[in-house]
């Protein structure tokens, strides 16, 4: 694991700013991360950063209200506000096209874009996104991200050793490989000022939407790459959400839950670009 971050700052989006790094040289592809407790574009793409870094020059986003990105009140459904921010982060990196790599939350706004602004997204990989509810028969338990919050920052406050037993619980499927970093890195960005301020005030996180009406708008290729284990929504959910795009393909990943990127870097990363570099036709 790469152990240092790339330097980075923020860039102005309209009113208040994101958190961006880089690192590498060549086609734009932008990491979006995910939305549980403490996720950041590094602390869920950090194992895979070196190995995607050749021949790409990535671009690390951390999605207002994360990181150390600003904290603007989120109105309207966060995947539409997320996307409105990407698109003018775009626009101020000059960039006019790019790869999206993403975690859960992260495909939700990558989804949005896609849809909203076709020309600007060249192809998405998609890990444990859930933007439509899931049809009849196929599971998808989005209550346990709700309950893994609760538990943690409930009781006697959030911790280290709450932190690994979240991570353990959903989003790791062998929990003896689960770093002491990425706890200590979860758990860090989980309790800074911005983090617990926002506890208190939930309606700041703007309204959970339904973005099955867009799906069929998403003409880029994407590739869901899923773990098999994912607790939140499994491979039959994956495979209901590909019959949604009109250009999807799934890939699963053995012995890994929620954050295949961190679990199974090696065998994650050959996979992204393999899509990324290959034709998707």
């Amino acid at each position: 694991m790469s152990a240092d971050a790339p330097a980075g700052g923020l860039v102005d989006v309209g009113g208040f700013g994101l958190h961006v790094a880089e690192t590498g040289t060549g086609r734009p592809t932008v990491l979006l991360h995910g939305g549980g407790p403490g996720c950041t574009a590094w602390s869920d793409f950090a194992p895979v950063v070196p190995r995607l870094a050749a021949g790409r020059r990535l671009i690390l986003v951390d999605f207002a209200q994360y990181g150390a990105s600003d904290d603007p009140d989120i109105t309207g459904v966060p995947a539409d506000f997320h996307a409105a921010a990407l698109l003018a982060l775009l626009d101020a990196l000059g960039v006019a096209e790019s790869d999206l790599v993403c975690q859960s939350l992260g495909g939700l706004a990558a989804f949005a874009l896609a849809a909203r602004a076709p020309e600007r997204v060249r192809r998405l990989v998609v890990t444990g996104s859930q933007p439509a509810p899931a049809p009849p028969g196929v599971g998808s338990n989005t209550w346990l991200g709700l309950e893994a919050r609760d538990r943690y920052y409930g009781g006697d406050g959030p911790s280290p050793a709450k932190m690994r037993d979240l991570l353990a619980a959903l989003e790791w499927h062998d929990p003896s490989r689960l770093p002491v970093e990425t706890v200590a890195r979860r758990h860090a960005a989980a309790t800074t000022p911005m983090a617990l301020g926002l506890l208190a005030e939930p309606a700041r996180r703007g309204t959970p939407g339904d973005l099955a009406a867009v799906l069929p708008e998403v003409t880029a290729p994407v590739l869901l790459l899923w773990g098999e284990h994912d607790p939140f929504a499994g491979p039959d959910y994956a495979l209901s959400l590909a019959a949604r795009l009109p250009r999807a393909d799934l890939a699963v990943l053995g012995r890994t839950a929620h954050h295949p990127a961190e679990e199974r870097p090696a065998a994650y990363a050959l996979a992204v670009s393999a899509f990324l570099d290959g034709d998707p036709t």
